[in-house]
């Protein structure tokens, strides 16, 4: 995995937090479930990343 994929999945995550705990300190559903689904998104990306790394190595 490169760095910048890595950086990217980490930015996306975060992004996440904060949209989930945003929507949870406004009360907004909606919001939380965004927060969320880019948080597993991110993980996602991050083990088909690392499914890569192991068929190239």
């Amino acid at each position: 995995m490169g760095a910048s994929d890595k950086i990217e999945n980490a930015a996306e995550k975060a992004k996440g937090k904060v949209e989930e705990a945003t929507g949870r300190a406004t009360g907004d559903d909606e919001k939380v479930a965004e927060g969320k689904a880019d948080q597993s998104k991110a993980d996602l990306k991050q083990a088909g990343e690392k499914v890569k790394d192991v068929f190239k190595n």
